[in-house]
C-alpha cells in the first residue's frame, strides 16, 4: 500500500508537527511520500494562468508532481490545523490548484463526477476550541460538510477517518499521548 502524507505547518515545533512525525513512525518500512508544504514552498496562489489551463488538462510543472503523487497512493493523509474555523491558506490552494478539474473531478452532462476513486484519505486537525464547543455552535457539521463532503468525497476519495484534536493551544502531556495512540490507531 502507498502512503501519501501532505503535511501544512509552518512551525516546526508544532503538535502537527508531532502528529506528522508520529504517523511517520506507524508507517516506517512503507511505502511513503512526505509532502511538507512549507518545507516545499508550495505557491498556494491560483493564478489566471492555473484557471484556464485546468479546463483544457494544462497544469503547471509543481502542479502535474503533486497530482503524480495523489495518483500513485493508495492512501492519503492530510495533516493541518484548522484556523479561523477552516482549512489554512497554504492548505486551501494547495486543494485549488492540485485538484483541479480533470484530475479530480469533472461534469458529465452537468453531473459532477468524483475522479479519485479508490482512494482513502486520513485527515487529522488540530485546533483551538473544545470538541463541545465546536458541536454546540455547528462548527462541528460545518467541518465535516466544507471539506469532508465539499471537498474530499466531492473528489471520490473515501474518508476512512477525519479527527479533530482539540484544545490544541493548551494540550497537557496527557492529551498529547492520548492522541498519539489515536493516530496510531488510525493506521492498524
Amino acid at each position: 500500500m502507498k502512503h501519501l502524507i501532505i503535511y501544512s505547518h509552518p512551525h516546526s515545533q508544532s503538535l502537527n508537527h508531532l502528529l506528522k512525525d508520529t504517523v511517520l513512525d506507524v508507517l516506517q518500512g512503507q511505502d511513503v511520500e512526505l509532502r511538507d508544504l512549507y518545507l516545499l514552498g508550495f505557491d498556494p496562489v491560483l493564478s489566471q494562468q492555473d484557471m484556464a489551463g485546468q479546463r483544457n488538462g494544462v497544469v503547471a510543472d509543481d502542479v502535474l508532481a503533486e497530482q503524480e503523487y495523489i495518483r500513485n497512493a493508495d492512501v492519503i493523509t492530510f495533516i493541518y490545523p484548522i484556523w479561523w474555523t477552516g482549512l489554512p491558506a497554504m492548505v486551501k490552494g494547495y486543494i485549488d490548484r492540485v485538484m483541479s478539474y480533470g484530475f479530480a473531478y469533472r461534469y458529465d452532462q452537468g453531473v459532477q463526477k468524483g475522479l479519485l476513486t479508490g482512494k482513502k484519505v486520513i485527515v487529522i486537525n488540530t485546533h483551538g476550541k473544545s470538541n463541545e464547543e465546536y458541536a454546540g455552535s455547528g462548527m462541528d457539521r460545518a467541518l465535516a460538510l466544507t471539506s469532508d463532503t465539499g471537498i474530499y468525497r466531492y473528489c471520490g476519495l473515501d474518508i476512512i477517518a477525519h479527527v479533530y484534536f482539540d484544545r490544541a493551544d493548551r494540550a497537557t502531556p496527557g492529551m498529547i499521548d492520548d492522541w498519539k495512540a489515536n493516530v496510531r490507531s488510525l493506521y492498524h
